[in-house]
């Protein structure tokens, strides 16, 4: 069960990338981010509700508290900048480079949390991360000066975004072994929820919630919607599977993050990309493999 647990986030996630580029495109990323915690939060405490985890909040021990504050920070640094990151880059490849994730929450799922290594895994892991550079797609192109000096940027932040998100996870696993998945997912949503606020007046943009147009809400609030059922189907997950294997699951979203992008946004990808989707595809499906 657990499996299509992860298979509805990776479809959710994935519509939440599309929406997202959409909400931010004349919205800074910083306040189109601290927007739509609000809808996931409400949301996250909703189901909390719905399924009687918020009757166990009195059972969260000190540990637990610690780590789904760490892993709720965690996310909010990850959002932060995956948001920032496709303000200025295109879906696809920021995508891509949030994706190489996958590849760091193995490892440290392996490392930290004593899951089994195989040959597959070994293999599936190789894979995956060669697809992930392909999908980057760093061949020559006839880019605008725009495009150029935004280059780095894009690329930095995804790259953080994907660092981050990998420790979210580990950090997830720990702190949600012993209470209710819909539970942790709100908890967590309250602390992303204040770092996001608190990001709009310390780097300066309070004066930019007053310029939201109402397109720009709709997309941002259907985002938040799309954010929150995929959390509570990979944080459902996450409780009872495999990190190393939950995780790159979720990552198929990227199959329905292109899909959208290539009907809505008219983005293409080259061979090269191709090939490194068809990677990051078999290197996830592998990990299915039973041994």
């Amino acid at each position: 069960m657990w499996i299509l647990f992860a298979f509805g986030s990776a479809f959710f996630a994935g519509i939440t990338a599309v929406l997202s580029k959409i909400g931010i495109k004349d919205t800074d990323s910083t306040v189109a981010t601290a927007i739509r915690t609000v809808v996931v939060l409400i949301f996250s405490w909703i189901m909390a509700f719905i399924t009687g985890g918020a009757a166990q909040i009195g059972n969260i021990d000190g540990r637990a508290w610690l780590f789904l504050i760490l892993s709720g920070l965690a996310t909010g640094a990850s959002w932060l900048c995956y948001f920032h990151a496709l303000g200025c880059g295109e879906v696809g490849k920021v995508a891509a480079v949030d994706k190489s994730s996958t590849v760091l929450t193995m490892l440290l799922g392996i490392i930290l949390l004593q899951e089994p290594l195989n040959e597959i895994k070994a293999a599936a892991m190789l894979l995956i991360g060669a697809g992930t550079y392909l999908m980057i797609d760093k061949k020559p192109t006839a880019a605008k000066t725009d495009e150029v000096s935004n280059k780095s940027s894009w690329l930095i932040y995804a790259a953080l975004s994907a660092i981050f998100a990998a420790l979210t996870s580990i950090l997830a696993k720990v702190g949600m072994q012993d209470i209710n998945s819909n539970l942790g997912t709100a908890v967590r949503t309250i602390i992303v929820l204040i770092m996001a606020w608190v990001m709009i007046p310390i780097s300066g943009k309070s004066d930019r919630l007053k310029g939201i147009t109402r397109r720009s809400l709709l997309f941002i609030c259907l985002s938040g919607v799309a954010t929150g059922a995929s959390w509570l189907c990979y944080f459902r997950a996450l409780q009872d599977g495999h990190a190393s294997v939950v995780v790159p699951i979720d990552k198929l979203s990227i199959l329905v993050t292109i899909l959208f992008a290539r009907i809505v946004l008219k983005e293409k990808l080259s061979r090269r990309a191709l090939l490194g989707l068809a990677m990051i595809i078999a290197g996830t499906f592998s990990l299915l493999i039973p041994v």
